[in-house]
């Protein structure tokens, strides 16, 4: 689960390196953004849970795969013409795998299942929500899209298998891969939530 969650974090230091790219941003904001998104989600979870000193300060590795993977994005993005598909897959995965770490994390320290399951949401999209407020964006899950829809729907699955003991390995996975194609579907097919919208 430890080479799992750095592996997201470069997930989503990669996404937050290329949102800072598309708004022309020096190499120390693409830096920012690539820590933001990241470590964001977490930092707000373990604050929130009380879990402090926070993950990235007892462990700073995570910093340094934040750093180096905006560095290569900076670096190997321009060789890529496709990058805004490959920005939507790999925010798709990064809110899979962040969100039932997430929800595994708070589960484990004796938090009920609705918590847990918020605590996941909170933990997948939060930091993109942040670096899409420091880009100048609305951030996805203000918007009619389905983004914590999915990641909702992902962490109450896994707490409910978690809950009557079935919380193995292929479980974990299997949440993700929900999370993972509702969200691509929801692109894919242009699905939505009812937008509030109010007359003047």
């Amino acid at each position: 689960m430890y080479f799992l969650d750095l592996f997201g974090i470069a997930v989503f230091a990669i996404t937050g390196s290329l949102v800072a790219g598309k708004k022309q941003m020096d190499f120390f904001g693409v830096i920012v953004i690539a820590t933001v998104t990241g470590v964001g989600g977490g930092t707000i979870r373990d604050i929130i849970l009380g879990q402090t000193p926070v993950f990235w300060i007892q462990n700073p590795t995570y910093l340094y795969v934040t750093v180096t993977f905006a560095l290569a994005t900076i670096i190997f993005a321009r060789f890529f013409n496709s990058y805004h598909r490959w920005l939507v897959i790999l925010d798709a995965f990064g809110l899979a795998l962040f969100t039932i770490m997430g929800v595994e994390k708070t589960l484990s320290l004796g938090f009920s299942p609705e918590i847990a399951v918020i605590m996941g949401t909170v933990t997948g999209c939060c930091g993109g929500m942040v670096r899409d407020v420091l880009c100048g964006e609305i951030p996805l899950i203000m918007q009619k899209e389905i983004y914590a829809t999915a990641a909702l729907s992902g962490g109450i699955i896994f707490a409910l298998v978690d809950g009557v003991g079935w919380g193995n390995l292929w479980f974990v996975m299997g949440s993700m891969l929900w999370i993972f194609f509702f969200r691509l579907a929801a692109i894919r097919w242009e699905l939505s939530l009812p937008t509030f919208s109010l007359e003047e």
